[in-house]
């Protein structure tokens, strides 16, 4: 039996496990509809993309989405700095004309920087490569450990270079474990979702708590454009 100081009758740690229990099923559940929803939503944009169309998967991994937004036809340009997440995606991918792989991590500037891996990665690489990051502030991430240096491209600058050429993007999807913050301040500053279909947006807030404000303002400039043009929930 728990004592209770307040006074209040103790509750039995039966009944406390349970009620843990219930929280964390409830838990999962609101994580698991959530997921379903946008899924659901990824597919609704999927079923609009044309051949010529341009999807764009930042953080592709092993190329889970990047395959569902080829089967659409439109042309994919997948995005993976990691090196053994990016030849799983080549073996996935490689029989498809209309994906382009590089092996690189986006940001707001050409260059290189590290990429940090969870602390478990060498015990289950594709459990783990999900949560390897550009941020060394990443709590999802070994900062300490042996980092990997990795390309870099100005997305922002890429994203307008696309248009310039003319090229329709339809769809931008980005999970990149904090790396998108900056990215989308910037993409939001140049206004480049007026000129694109839907942003698709995985945040990560909850990894930085010291850009927790930084995140909220973002999710405020979200708001100004139509609904789900830039989606800052997904996933």
């Amino acid at each position: 039996m728990t004592q209770d100081i307040s006074g209040a009758a103790p509750e039995d740690e039966t009944v406390l496990r349970l009620r843990q229990r219930i929280r964390r099923l409830r838990d999962r559940l609101q994580r698991d509809t959530r997921r379903a929803d946008s899924i659901g939503f990824l597919k609704g944009v999927i079923s609009t993309l044309r051949p010529g169309d341009l999807a764009v998967d930042c953080g592709a991994n092993v190329g889970k989405i990047t395959l569902m937004l080829a089967e659409s036809g439109a042309n994919v340009v997948a995005f993976e700095p990691d090196p053994w997440s990016f030849a799983q995606l080549e073996a996935a991918t490689a029989h498809l004309d209309n994906v382009t792989r590089i092996n690189a991590g986006v940001g707001v500037e050409d260059g290189s920087l590290t990429l940090y891996r969870s602390a478990s990665f060498a015990d289950d690489p594709l459990k783990q490569s999900i949560n390897s990051s550009l941020m060394p502030d990443a709590r999802s991430i070994d900062a300490e450990g042996e980092g990997i240096p990795v390309k870099v491209i100005n997305f922002p600058a890429w994203l307008q270079q696309q248009l310039d050429q003319g090229e329709h993007i339809a769809l931008v999807k980005m999970d990149i474990e904090g790396a998108e913050l900056e990215i989308m301040e910037t993409v939001l500053d140049q206004k480049l979702p007026e000129r694109t279909g839907p942003f698709l947006v995985e945040t990560h807030p909850g990894l930085f708590p010291k850009k927790r404000d930084r995140f909220r303002a973002l999710a405020e400039r979200a708001r100004d454009y139509p609904a789900n043009r830039v989606n800052l929930d997904w996933i």
